[in-house]
């Protein structure tokens, strides 16, 4: 469960190439397609992707100070900026470290720690192991001086793993952030990190998220042996968590610090381990922080906007109303055509009741004219774009935007050119938080348009 992004970009002087880690949507039971970016993208996953410099200089607008997350670093003097890639099918948030030294940096001003609750913690040490897995099935595996401050939320409140630790050579990590004390003893004795060295920091990291501070292994693990448990655990928690759990993820921590690389666990054992220990599974992570849902506006469209699209761009609901109150039903001509034989008493019947929700829909009475709407459509005599259109409105205008959205669809299939059922989309797409596809509808309705503005047909 859970899912896994993390981004690794590298920019100095001397640097042309950055290189860009996403590990997105990621589930343990659907395992990567090889280290080919194409079969990957096919299986939900992003792979390693080089990007360019200029790629890095249009996510960050030039690499703006606007844009500056943080400044830090002595001995490696470094600037991360928050950018945004300007790829049309990946316009994804990304940190961009910029390098003055080659030196690896210290990240510590690019991550911030707060108390959280147990069933988060327990939340950041599963996504964080299942990175480390997916990383490792990706060819890989080493990860340097892992430690709380790799440990980003993003604006859903989600753990990620920050991608600057991740290496391509053994002998590439310069030296650890903390003491002596949390280096893997491996690479005291040979300045090389492994894949059980990532194991034994990511031991370390299990101790910041169940004790809240940042103690030295062996004294935990002295702790840990002599049963003192409780004694470790973060007072902060208030005794809000399962003595049962914790215990579970004491013992993980214990084996992943064992002196002996071989007696640590592999990245499929802390998955394997933590997974079931999830007791918030359907509880989303803003909530535990106790942040607002992160809702992004859709992107501006690329084609010009009518007064239509701008009011579905903002989500405007009032202007959309007067919009289509002054439209009437112009834009239902050709779309029904009527026998002598065809007028009857129920037709009758029929036009009166899209009348009565006329005039509703003019007075904003949307629920009756949501009622009178669905008798003219029901009797399906005469079928209207407009109708459809307008009680898609009234539905989102009642707070219904399933419903909206299914309206909007049917105004398409009556009228299929027709950009009001495409803008009408856009809303109740956006309603529902499915931002990507209402800017995919935003910019088909405006296209539409602008080929009626051509001498096509449209509204």
């Amino acid at each position: 469960m859970g899912c896994c992004q993390s981004f690794f970009f590298r920019v100095t002087a001397s640097q042309e190439k950055a290189y860009l880690h996403q590990a997105q949507n990621h589930h343990p039971s659907q395992p990567a397609n090889g280290k080919d970016p194409a079969s990957a993208a096919s299986s939900g996953l992003r792979g390693f992707i080089e990007f360019s410099l200029a790629d890095l200089k249009a996510a960050t607008n030039n690499f703006s100070p606007e844009f500056i997350v943080s400044e830090s670093g002595e001995k490696a003097p470094n600037v991360v900026y928050k950018g945004r890639l300007q790829n049309q099918d990946n316009r994804t948030w990304i940190a961009v470290k910029k390098f003055t030294k080659l030196a690896w940096p210290d990240p510590k001003q690019f991550a911030g720690e707060s108390t959280i609750e147990w069933a988060l913690r327990l939340r950041v040490a599963l996504y964080i192991a299942e990175a480390l897995d997916y990383c490792s099935s990706e060819g890989r595996p080493l990860y340097h001086d892992l430690n709380a401050y790799r440990v980003l939320f993003d604006e859903n409140g989600d753990p990620r793993l920050s991608c600057f630790g991740l290496m391509k050579n053994s002998r590439d990590g310069k030296s650890y952030s903390t003491n002596l004390a949390y280096t893997p003893p491996e690479y005291l004795r040979n300045g090389r990190v492994t894949p059980e060295s990532v194991i034994f920091s990511f031991g370390t990291v299990l101790l910041d998220l169940l004790s809240g501070k940042h103690i030295p292994p062996s004294h935990a693990l002295d702790m840990i042996r002599g049963k003192n448990i409780l004694l470790l655990m973060d007072s902060h928690l208030e005794g809000n968590f399962s003595t049962e759990e914790a215990t579970v993820v004491f013992d993980l921590a214990s084996e992943c610090l064992q002196y002996e690389p071989r007696e640590r666990p592999n990245t499929k054992d802390l998955v394997a381990t933590l997974a079931p220990l999830q007791n918030k599974p359907d509880v989303p992570s803003y909530v535990m922080l106790g942040i607002p849902k992160h809702e992004e506006a859709p992107p501006t469209p690329q084609h010009p906007l009518s007064p239509m699209g701008d009011a579905c761009s903002r989500m405007d609901l009032t202007a959309i109303h007067q919009i289509l109150v002054m439209t009437h039903y112009k834009d239902d001509e050709g779309t029904n055509e009527l026998s002598f034989q065809e007028w009857t008493q129920q037709m009758r019947d029929m036009l009166e009741a899209r009348k009565r929700g006329d005039v509703a829909f003019r007075d904003k009475d949307f629920r009756t004219a949501i009622e009178c709407y669905s008798q003219f459509i029901d009797v399906g005599t005469m079928i209207s774009p407009t109708v459809y259109a307008r009680r898609s409105l009234c539905h989102l205008l009642c707070d219904q935007p399933d419903a909206a959205l299914r309206d909007a669809m049917q105004a398409q299939c009556v009228y299929p050119e027709w950009s009001t059922a495409f803008y009408m989309q856009a809303v109740a797409l956006a309603k529902l938080d499915m931002h990507k596809d209402a800017a995919d509808m935003l910019n088909e309705a405006a296209a539409l348009e602008e080929k009626r503005q051509r001498g096509g047909k449209g509204s």
